[in-house]
């Protein structure tokens, strides 16, 4: 990987938003819910597979709920003349194999035409060849991990495994390195402890960013992988104490990234934890407690809240009732959801009014050339599959709550 360049945003993005409805009330158990207003005629169903229980459901309900308000919008605006949006969410629990039964029960459903999802990236993994087998195309608001689109081989050769796959959020190649340049040049740290979870995103986005770090003139002091499934990082805390480190990278999720950012500084070590949108989190917050103060995360796109494109997608959100967060993926989730209702409504279109025989793989087709503008701002694919919006956001803990430090692009 050629060595890159950070290039601060200078202008304001874009607005031009979708114009979204206020819609009416969620549903509250956690499978499907109907259209709310409008729409008529044909169902079609929009999966959502996500981590709705468990330690990250909290970014998991964020993500269904801005899925069913985009179904909602589309129904009561009868976006798709004919067509009435209706969801199914599934909780997979952040497992792999849970997300793979899933994805065969979302196959199984003809009304289901696109999926958002999955959160990890190591459950989109086990579902894409699920997907692709039956033509039903997957977006994913949050899958960072860049063998996803570009195959394992990503860094010497990219070769797109399947076509069936698509996502809204920048990648770890990417990523990685932007929080290694905000690191070195802005926080002016020079040795890092590097710790990882050992699963596909978080293990992928550590290595992408030591790379680029070391690259930069940077020394890796220490490395260590947890297990994800303890809280105990005790033995860890100790090591970074002893080695000297200014700086920890965690590679991984903030169930586990807020304990062990309260161990390391009870060891005594009063530097930073930095780690990816995986920790972008309120939950990680509560579980650092206050010596979290000035730890650091990238996330991808800008701040929704900053965005004039989100004006009416955080209005409408809170005018919605929903009981939990957007949280971090909220608007690449709504835009995942509006990429498969455009898919949709071109393939509508294009057969005089009415879903043709083979509808999946027609909205495969027309995902490829979907572009709009979307809460997150400008929403299209490359021929990887992968989002054209590269924005990412570096945030620090401050006063108890993610403050943006930094907005960019990162590009070679």
């Amino acid at each position: 990987m050629r060595q890159r360049s950070l290039i601060a945003i200078t202008a304001a993005l874009a607005a031009g938003a979708l114009t979204l409805t206020a819609c009416g009330s969620r549903d509250d158990d956690g499978g499907g819910s109907d259209s709310g207003n409008g729409g008529g005629g044909t169902t079609v169903v929009i999966g959502v597979d996500a981590p709705l229980t468990g330690d990250l459901s909290a970014l998991g309900l964020g993500i269904k709920n801005s899925v069913d308000l985009a179904a909602k919008t589309a129904n009561k605006d009868n976006y798709v003349e004919g067509i009435k949006f209706e969801i199914e969410a599934l909780d997979d629990q952040g497992q792999p194999s849970v997300g793979q039964q899933n994805a065969t029960k979302l196959v199984a459903n003809d009304d289901v035409l696109g999926v958002v999802g999955p959160l990890n990236s190591s459950v989109g993994e086990s579902m894409q060849k699920v997907f692709d087998t039956a033509k039903l195309v997957e977006v994913s608001p949050a899958n960072t991990n860049p063998a996803l689109t570009q195959g394992v081989d990503w860094q010497t050769k990219k070769v797109r495994p399947y076509k069936s796959y698509f996502r809204t959020a920048t990648t770890d190649a990417i990523q990685g390195p932007f929080a290694a340049q905000y690191v070195y040049n802005d926080s002016k740290k020079k040795k890092v402890f590097v710790i990882d979870d050992k699963k596909t995103y978080g293990a992928g986005l550590a290595a992408t960013f030591s790379e680029e770090f070391k690259k930069l003139g940077g020394k890796v002091v220490g490395t260590e992988h947890i297990n994800p499934d303890t809280k105990d990082f005790n033995a860890v805390a100790t090591k970074v104490k002893n080695s000297g480190a200014d700086v920890v990278y965690y590679g991984g999720e903030y169930p586990q990234a807020g304990p062990l950012s309260k161990q390391i500084k009870a060891a005594g070590a009063k530097i930073p934890l930095v780690g990816g949108d995986g920790i972008y989190s309120a939950d990680f917050i509560k579980l650092a407690g206050a010596s979290g103060t000035g730890d650091l995360a990238t996330s991808v796109g800008a701040p929704v809240e900053e965005l004039p494109s989100a004006k009416e997608f955080v209005a409408n959100y809170k005018a919605a009732g929903y009981k939990e967060a957007y949280e971090a993926y909220g608007g690449y989730s709504y835009d995942s959801a509006w990429a498969i209702i455009e898919a949709v409504k071109k393939v509508v279109e294009d057969n005089d009014g009415k879903l043709p025989d083979d509808a999946r793989a027609k909205v495969v087709d027309a995902m490829q050339n979907v572009s709009f503008d979307g809460v997150t701002g400008k929403v299209s694919f490359d021929e990887f599959g992968d989002a054209t919006n590269k924005q990412l956001t570096v945030y620090a803990v401050e006063n108890g709550a993610w403050k943006s430090v930094k907005s960019g692009t990162y590009t070679g």
